[in-house]
């Protein structure tokens, strides 16, 4: 069995298909081969300034990191893509940024991820200058110019291009491993964020295409790659429409790699404008498009049912990181009829898990999915793997290729990669059943369950029950302490524009989908849901709104 790592799986394919289109965005359209190169330029680089792996993996614990970090600070375009494979050229670990963090939340994550180089959008320098002298590590630091020149360099900083022009395109003197780390930082919509830390050999096959979306069994090697890349390239077109600061859409971006395909960035990567989005998929013919749950899905569905925009060529909506609304599942279906929408479940701390595929014809459904060949349920006490049809609540749980753990955090390691009968698990906290089928039933993350009366209610349950109702443009749910109940369920609600609805309309929605005791004890209506950039509810937020401690105005 080949163990992988991504700097090799990305020249692999270049050597296979130089001549392919690999990124395509705005006037921008390079190939696999100029990527390659570039990426080449950027790794020499941070060699160049003593940048790389300083201790193996054998001499360390789970949640320790023997490499440099490099913060990739930036919005969606080329410079990500190199930076991400430049650096994993250069056995440099490069990690997410949530490019919307203030600088206090900015600051706790460059000192948490010990980030010895950051590459930055020149529109971030501001918020970058507030910190950087409470950050002594960071000694590298390199500037996009996505502002078009209207900020000059921070002190100490290289402009990104300079370097590039200045560095050899020839691979740097180093030998990768398929040990080397791929660090994914979680949302921190839940609590603060924390640095997921995998094996590069292990999120390939886990996530990113080192197993084929669908099957069971593993690339056999380098050579079964390039076969793969060159049986058909530039063929798929694929539009990560998230951040790829989004576990998602990176590992979006590598299963269009491994299938020698092209990825396709919108022109406005600032801010999620939908019909940007279908008017750069028409017109680069774009095949699969990776949305995020409601958030992002429903503006992207409103705006095909317009009609506007000629989407003859697009397949596959895929859709990963938060649920996607049944009701939404089948308008995208009613207005583009050969369309699939296929459901991706993950977490940064898994990996892909299961899938769910709906057609036009048949009435689609969230919360069901199959089960990838690693994933199961585990028993509430974390003692055994349940089998089918046994009727019990557990936790979603995967085995065999998982993380090491989180960085610079043992006992969260411990708690969320245990280990049942002798088998290491990632267990991240969502709760599920599976059916005698075989079918897992999602049910929501148990940071977020309300427990009101001595029953659990999972708040994306209700959530979904809401979303239903056709004037309901965006919910959250939280619960909020409660003399009867202990804690009781609270719904936030958004209304689309121009339309009005009452709180005993959506309690009579959501009552046809779930039992009342789930229902909200009270409906709270905003001009707007606090979600981050990728379309994840910020929790935070939600429970700040139920107790009634954050101010705004009602919608």
């Amino acid at each position: 069995m080949t163990e992988f790592n991504l700097a090799q799986v990305f020249t692999t394919v270049a050597t296979a298909i130089p001549d392919t289109e690999c990124v395509v965005w705005r006037d921008r359209r390079l190939t696999y081969a100029q990527v390659d190169a570039r990426s080449n330029r950027l790794a020499n680089y941070l060699v160049d300034r003593g940048l790389g792996c300083r201790v193996e993996r054998d001499g360390l614990a789970g949640h320790e990191s023997g490499q440099d970090h490099l913060a990739l600070y930036l919005t969606n375009g080329n410079e990500y893509v190199e930076a991400m494979i430049g650096a994993y050229k250069a056995r440099v670990a490069p990690f997410n940024v949530n490019y919307r963090y203030v600088a206090e939340e900015l600051r706790y994550l460059l000192d948490n991820a010990n980030a010895a180089a950051v590459v930055y959008g020149s529109s971030f320098a501001s918020t970058l200058a507030e910190v950087r002298d409470s950050l002594p590590g960071l000694r590298v630091l390199i500037q996009v110019d996505d502002d078009g020149g209207a900020t000059p360099l921070l002190d100490g900083a290289v402009a990104y291009e300079d370097i590039l022009e200045a560095s050899s395109p020839e691979p740097p003197a180093v030998t990768t491993s398929p040990d080397d780390l791929y660090i994914l930082y979680t949302g921190g919509t839940t609590g603060m964020p924390k640095g997921v830390l995998w094996r590069q050999a292990d999120i390939y096959v886990g996530a990113m295409g080192g197993r084929p979306i669908g099957g069971t069994s593993e690339l056999a090697g380098y050579e079964a790659l390039a076969t793969s890349a060159s049986n058909a390239p530039g063929a798929v077109k694929m539009m990560c429409v998230p951040p790829f600061m989004h576990g998602a859409s990176q590992w979006g971006m590598f299963n269009a790699f491994t299938g020698g395909g092209t990825l396709v960035i919108q022109d406005d990567v600032t801010r999620l404008d939908p019909a940007d989005v279908l008017a750069t998929a028409a017109r680069e013919g774009v095949v699969s498009l990776l949305s995020v749950g409601d958030a992002i899905g429903r503006p992207l569905i409103e705006e095909i049912e317009r009609g506007t925009h000629d989407l003859s060529s697009l397949l596959v909506l895929v859709n990963g990181g938060a649920v996607l609304n049944s009701t939404l599942k089948d308008r995208a279906m009613a207005a583009l009829p050969t369309l699939m929408v296929y459901d991706a479940v993950g977490a940064s701390e898994t990996g892909a898990q299961m899938t769910h595929l709906s057609t036009a014809g048949a009435a689609a459904s969230s919360g069901t999915f199959q089960p990838g060949p690693d994933t199961v349920v585990a028993d509430a006490e974390l003692t055994r793997v349940l089998e089918p049809g046994e009727d019990a609540t557990g936790w979603l749980a995967q085995r065999g290729r998982v993380p090491l753990g989180y960085l610079g955090d043992a006992d969260k390691t411990a708690k969320t990669f245990p280990v049942i009968g002798g088998v290491r698990f990632a267990i991240p906290g969502d709760r599920a059943r599976i059916r005698a089928d075989g079918v897992i039933e999602l049910l929501g993350r148990d940071s977020v369950t309300i427990n009101s009366g001595g029953e659990k209610i999972f708040a994306e349950e209700v959530e979904q029950s809401i979303a239903h109702h056709p004037a309901v443009y965006d919910v959250v749910v939280a619960g909020r302490p409660s003399e009867r109940w202990g804690s009781e369920v609270v719904a936030i609600v958004q209304v689309h524009e121009g339309m009005t609805v009452t709180a005993d309309e959506l309690l009579a929605e959501s009552e046809k989908h779930i039992a009342r005791y789930k229902l909200p004890k009270e409906v709270i209506f905003r001009s707007s849901i606090q979600r981050s950039p990728t379309g994840k509810a910020d929790y935070r937020w939600a429970r700040d709104v139920a107790v009634g401690e954050s101010p705004e105005t009602t919608g």
